[in-house]
């Protein structure tokens, strides 16, 4: 069982994350940085992100890689992308590939990550 602080500090660094892959994308397509375009281009992904995470039940296990991280990736992905397109965006066939490529780098990397951390706190306790 993981601490409640331990989950939810690992869901703000996943919210973090998708706030820097709306960023990069609207940086990268010239549109304005203000903090209400970020978060509009952001939030369909940040919805899906919430629901997915309560979903996985991170108080479980938060960076587990499967089917955990997946799930979550791939489902914010899929669930970001038709919020989306419900909010009035659009979902060209090269958005949902970078989409699908940041995101999984993202969120399944930061798990990786955070077993690494974990697995090496673990040895130097025993230690």
């Amino acid at each position: 069982m993981t601490s409640r602080k331990t989950w939810i500090a690992y869901f703000a660094i996943d919210v973090v994350l998708v706030l820097l892959f709306a960023l990069s994308g609207r940086q990268s397509h010239e549109h304005s940085l203000t903090v209400l375009g970020v978060l509009q281009t952001a939030a369909p992904f940040l919805i899906a992100l919430t629901l997915l995470s309560l979903l996985s039940r991170p108080w479980i296990n938060h960076s587990r890689l499967w089917p955990t991280g997946v799930l979550v990736w791939i489902g914010t992905v899929a669930l970001g992308l038709a919020f989306r397109v419900l909010f009035g965006g659009t979902a060209a066939v090269p958005f949902i590939i970078v989409a699908t490529i940041v995101l999984g780098v993202f969120l399944m990397g930061r798990r990786v990550i955070t077993t690494l951390i974990a697995r090496r706190s673990v040895r130097s306790a025993k230690s």
